[in-house]
């Protein structure tokens, strides 16, 4: 599987003079998922590289509705407590009070029918469950 990543540049300013440095800007985290290009065209996967789904069910865009058994089948993709919402990437906070992401406001989770990264064994449509794919 090859990786599409994002790469980020960041520099040092070489100024001369008896001004101090600016400040470092208050930037987002790192990305919580990547896309990868697989056997199965470009998906979502988590940093380990398993594949990401969400569920048409979740349409509001600020809140999970897979809780109890389903969270235990499809885990969601957690957030640090301190998480903030970055590029497309926002941060839900779920019936529990934990946090999770979501791309594009769609909640995202993982699927225990998948055993190995590339894996899309979680793909259900008729469940309304899908592939997470960048787009």
């Amino acid at each position: 599987m090859a990786s599409a990543g994002t790469a980020f540049a960041g520099g040092h300013g070489g100024g001369h003079g008896s001004e101090p440095p600016p400040a470092p800007k208050q930037e987002a985290g790192p990305a919580p998922a990547k896309a990868v290009i697989g056997k199965n065209g470009p998906i979502l996967t988590d940093l380990k590289g398993m594949t990401l789904y969400y569920t048409e069910r979740d349409n509001t865009g600020n809140k999970s509705t897979c809780d109890g058994d389903c969270a235990q089948k499809r885990p969601p993709l957690p957030a640090p407590d301190n998480a903030v919402a970055t590029g497309d990437f926002t941060v839900i906070t779920r019936s529990d009070g934990k946090k999770m992401w979501a791309y594009r406001y769609r909640p995202l989770y993982t699927s225990q029918l998948d055993s190995a990264p590339g894996d899309i064994k979680g793909n259900d449509p008729d469940q309304k469950w899908k592939v997470a794919r960048p787009y």
